[in-house]
C-alpha cells in the first residue's frame, strides 16, 4: 500500500510539474488598438482564435484615438510596445514604418495578403520601398445616414441631386424637422462632413486632376462645392459651432434629425445606442441629374507586427487569422463595417446598400492623399471649414488657404 500511494504521489507530482510546464510555454501576445468601442467583438475572435490555437493568447488593450499615435510611436521608439499592433493606414502608417518599429510582411510569411484587393494593400504600403506593412481591416464610406421613419412621416424621398437636397431640407425644416444633426465644433467632423455631401460634386475627374497637378484646390470645381456646403449648413444641428461630434451623434440617435453626414461606420453605433432606429444610407448629390453619385472611401488601417517582437511566430499566426474570410465575415456583420477581404458574406442589408455604393466612389482625399507631410491635408480641410461655416471667412478664402498649405510641399502645385 505505501509504494502504491509513493507511486501516485510521484505520479501526482509529476503531473503538477508538467501542466506547469505547459502553463510557462504559453505565449501571450499584446494586441493594441484605438478602436476602443470595439472591444467586444475583439474579446470575442480572440476566444475563436485561440480555441484554434491553444498554445497563444492574446491580452487586448485599447487607448483613446486622440493619443493612441503618441502613446503607439513614444513605446516602438523606446523598443517596446506591443506585439501585434492595429496602425492607421496611408501617413500614420509611414511614421512607424519608416523607422523600422513594424515586420514587413509578404506572400511568404503571410500567404492571406493574397486575399485583398490591391489598393487596400497600397494603403498599408510604404512608398519608400514598396513593402506591405500590416493587414487591411476595413474600408470605410462617407456618405449620408438617414432615419427612414421620419423621412415617411414626412413624406418625402432621399435625394439624387443637390437641389433636391435642399428642397428635401427645407421641406423637413418647415415640419419643425431638424434635416441634420450635424455640428461643426469638433475639427475632424468637418472633413466627414465634406465627404459625405460634396464628394459626387467634386468627382473623380477632380482626383485625378488634383494628384496630376493639373488642377489644385482654388479650382471652381472645390471653390463652387465649397459655397454649396455652406448653404446647407443653414439646415445642421441647432448652433452647429456649438456642437461637437458627441451631441451631433446623440440628436440623431434620440431621433431628433432626419440625416447624419459622414461615416458608414457609424451605422452600427447608431444601432446599438438605439435598435429601433430603422436606418438607410445615400451617396453625396450629384450636381445635376445624370451625374455619376459617388462616396468617399478609404481604407481605416491594419494589424501590424512589432518588428522586435520575441513573439513573431505567434504574432504571425494572429494576423494571418485576421485576413481569412472567416474572420472578415465575422468583422463585417458584427461593427457594420466592410471587410477588404475577398469572399466575405455579407448579411447585414445596410452594410449590402454600403458595398454596393462603393462600387461607385473617388477617394476620401485628403486623408489617402495628403496625409503624408505637414501642413497635412486633413488638417488644412478640417481648420478652414469649420472657420468658414462659423463665418469667419469666405469659401474663395477657404480654398486658397488650404491650397496654400498643401502647396508648401506639393510641387505640383508649385508651378
Amino acid at each position: 500500500m505505501k509504494l502504491t500511494r509513493r507511486i501516485l504521489m510521484g505520479a501526482a507530482a509529476g503531473g503538477f510539474l508538467f501542466s506547469g510546464t505547459a502553463a510557462m510555454a504559453q505565449t501571450e501576445l499584446t494586441f493594441w488598438s484605438w478602436r476602443q468601442e470595439d472591444k467586444a467583438f475583439y474579446q470575442d475572435i480572440i476566444k475563436k482564435f485561440q480555441a484554434k490555437e491553444p498554445g497563444i493568447t492574446v491580452k487586448f488593450e485599447t487607448y483613446a484615438p486622440e493619443n493612441y499615435q503618441t502613446i503607439l510611436s513614444t513605446a516602438l521608439a523606446a523598443g517596446r510596445g506591443p506585439d501585434v499592433i492595429q496602425a492607421r493606414a496611408y501617413g500614420n502608417l509611414e511614421t512607424i514604418a519608416t523607422p523600422g518599429y513594424l515586420l514587413a510582411l509578404d506572400k511568404q510569411n503571410v500567404p492571406e495578403l493574397a486575399n485583398f484587393p490591391e489598393a487596400a494593400l497600397v494603403a498599408e504600403t510604404l512608398r519608400s520601398d514598396g513593402k506591405v506593412y500590416a493587414i487591411p481591416f476595413a474600408m470605410q464610406a462617407q456618405l449620408v445616414v438617414y432615419n427612414k421613419k421620419i423621412f415617411k412621416d414626412a413624406g418625402v424621398n432621399p435625394p439624387k441631386t443637390w437641389d433636391e437636397m435642399m428642397t428635401l431640407a427645407q421641406a423637413l425644416k418647415a415640419k419643425n424637422i431638424n434635416p441634420f444633426s450635424n455640428g461643426t465644433a469638433t475639427a475632424w467632423q468637418n472633413e466627414t462632413i465634406v465627404g459625405g455631401l460634396l464628394s459626387s460634386m467634386l468627382g473623380k475627374e477632380f482626383e485625378a486632376d488634383i494628384v496630376s497637378g493639373k488642377a489644385n484646390f482654388t479650382d471652381p470645381r472645390f471653390v463652387s462645392a465649397l459655397g454649396k456646403l455652406k448653404d446647407i449648413s443653414q439646415y445642421f444641428a441647432p448652433n452647429f459651432i456649438g456642437v461637437d461630434y458627441p451631441s451631433s451623434q446623440q440628436l440623431f440617435v434620440a431621433g431628433r434629425a432626419a440625416m447624419f453626414a459622414g461615416g458608414s461606420y457609424e451605422v452600427a453605433n447608431f444601432k446599438n445606442q438605439n435598435p429601433t432606429l430603422d436606418l438607410g444610407v445615400f451617396p453625396a448629390p450629384v450636381l445635376k441629374a445624370g451625374d455619376q453619385a459617388l462616396i468617399a472611401t478609404y481604407y481605416d488601417g491594419g494589424y501590424a507586427v512589432n518588428a522586435k517582437t520575441e513573439k513573431k511566430d505567434a504574432a504571425l499566426k494572429f494576423v494571418r487569422f485576421l485576413a481569412t474570410p472567416e474572420y472578415g465575415t465575422a468583422f463585417t456583420n458584427t461593427l457594420k463595417n466592410l471587410s477588404p477581404i475577398k469572399g466575405i458574406k455579407i448579411e447585414d442589408p445596410i452594410t449590402q446598400d454600403v458595398a454596393k455604393l462603393a462600387e461607385n466612389s473617388m477617394s476620401y482625399l485628403m486623408l489617402v492623399r495628403f496625409r503624408y507631410q505637414e501642413p497635412s491635408g486633413s488638417v488644412l480641410l478640417q481648420s478652414n471649414v469649420q472657420k468658414m461655416l462659423a463665418g469667419q471667412q469666405t469659401h474663395e478664402q477657404a480654398a486658397a488657404e488650404i491650397n496654400k498649405g498643401i502647396a508648401t510641399y506639393y510641387k505640383p502645385f508649385q508651378k
